[in-house]
């Protein structure tokens, strides 16, 4: 999975949960921005992430793996 698949999918779940969803593309450098879903938020980059870094961007968000 990439950055940007992520991001699709973390903006499907906080439509589908009615949770407030935030990109800030100031916060990070490079090719990394922030996502926030209610008060949690994670940092993406826009690559490909690894499954140990995916578990624990989740983790960051509170989001149950088979929920995602």
């Amino acid at each position: 999975m990439n950055g940007r698949e992520f991001v699709r999918r973390v903006r499907r779940y906080a439509r589908k949960n009615r949770l407030d969803y935030y990109l800030d593309s100031r916060r990070g450098k490079g090719s990394h921005q922030v996502v926030y879903i209610g008060v949690r938020r994670t940092t993406v980059q826009y690559g490909e992430i690894g499954p140990g870094t995916l578990i624990s961007m989740l983790k960051d968000l509170d989001i149950r793996q088979e929920d995602f």
